[in-house]
């Protein structure tokens, strides 16, 4: 089935025909994951993210979280149509800034289609753009961003200490009952970072570490599924824990999964009965009322034994409200727990997820 739909090009109107949906690749099992052409957009996908957090400290010793997250999608749109308004391609951002000194979290967005200079996501390696946001691999293996927003200001690079630690199954990760729901996804953790961070004007050398997050897929979450609790976890002895659950809108949790790899590059991939998340805090937004587990021990199960963390929040209102720009409300905050640090998302809390 098709549907007409009318573009704007030049002051005459092209009548084209569109289809209902888009024909987007699967994510399968068994594929192989080459960098550094991976680091790069693959175009073809509904979805796409890159997402880098981490903890700063400044000279005189301040503390502060960061992330900054570049979103590619495909809409469903003729790739017949020869306008080169056409949206192929779209591109949105969002970054942070939290600051314990003030308890709250300061953010900025943007979004664009690709093209006409104002964005572009290239493939083959990473180099991602909005306007003056950029995120990209350098030619020596760094990795460098800048962002800037009405309060803050981030100037960014970071060295990779690991190589990337391919989640799921050699980088095909799960996120639901059937195959097919599933993402390519790898991380780098135990980024060095160094920089400036500005704030009110004041700019500030920082250093620290971070952990960069690349997924891309076509049909990320079942239809039941109303969001997830996402944490990357970098710890003191190099040792790096990704972990997740995906909450079904009837209770519980649909699907889990992580890997741990230890300091000695030894790495364990965790399937659902091996991870499990339970509350023991929250926190009411009273910006949207949403109502999230801020504090949780995570507990996950290693050759028969059980390991546990407590992720304490460095502080509770870290929501993330990004509806301007396309993006939905969600819970995106600096934890720390024994012997490390890292970040905690959560999503769905406001209403279900839909990517």
């Amino acid at each position: 089935m098709r549907q007409p739909g009318l573009f704007a090009t030049g002051g005459a109107l092209i009548a084209a025909i569109a289809p209902v949906s888009t024909p987007y690749p699967a994510v399968r099992s068994g594929a192989v994951l080459h960098f550094p052409a991976d680091h790069g957009a693959h175009p073809l996908f509904r979805t796409e993210w890159w997402y880098v957090t981490g903890w700063l400290q400044t000279d005189d010793g301040k503390k502060l979280g960061f992330q900054v997250t570049f979103f590619r999608t495909r809409p469903p749109i003729d790739e017949r149509n020869p306008s080169r308004f056409a949206a192929r391609q779209v591109l949105f951002a969002h970054a942070a800034l939290s600051d314990p000194a003030t308890g709250r979290l300061v953010h900025g967005e943007r979004a664009a289609r690709v093209g006409f200079g104002l964005a572009d996501a290239k493939s083959g390696e990473a180099a991602v753009a909005i306007r003056d946001w950029q995120l990209q691999r350098l030619p020596n293996g760094q990795w460098q961003t800048r962002v800037s927003a009405s309060d803050f200001a981030l100037a960014l690079r970071f060295t990779p200490a690991q190589p990337p630690l391919l989640q799921g199954s050699g980088g095909y990760s799960r996120k639901g009952p059937q195959p097919q729901q599933a993402s390519y996804y790898y991380s780098v953790p135990h980024l060095r970072v160094t920089g400036r961070v500005e704030q009110n004007g004041k700019p500030a050398s920082v250093s620290g570490e971070a952990w960069l997050d690349h997924e891309w897929s076509s049909n990320y979450l079942a239809p039941d599924a109303q969001g997830w609790d996402w944490t990357g976890l970098n710890f003191d002895d190099g040792s790096a824990l990704m972990a997740f659950r995906i909450r079904s809108k009837h209770g519980g949790t649909l699907w889990a999964g992580g890997t741990l790899r230890k300091a000695d590059g030894t790495t364990t991939t965790l399937g659902p009965a091996d991870v499990a998340f339970r509350t023991v805090a929250t926190w009411r937004s009273t910006a949207t009322g949403a109502v999230y587990p801020v504090t949780q021990d995570l507990r996950i199960r290693v050759g028969g034994r059980i390991e546990q963390w407590r992720l304490v929040p460095m502080f509770a209102a870290q929501e993330m409200d990004t509806r301007r720009s396309g993006l939905p409300v969600y819970w995106e905050g600096a934890v720390g727990t024994k012997g490390g640090r890292g970040y905690l998302e959560l999503t769905g809390y406001d209403q279900p997820l839909a990517l």
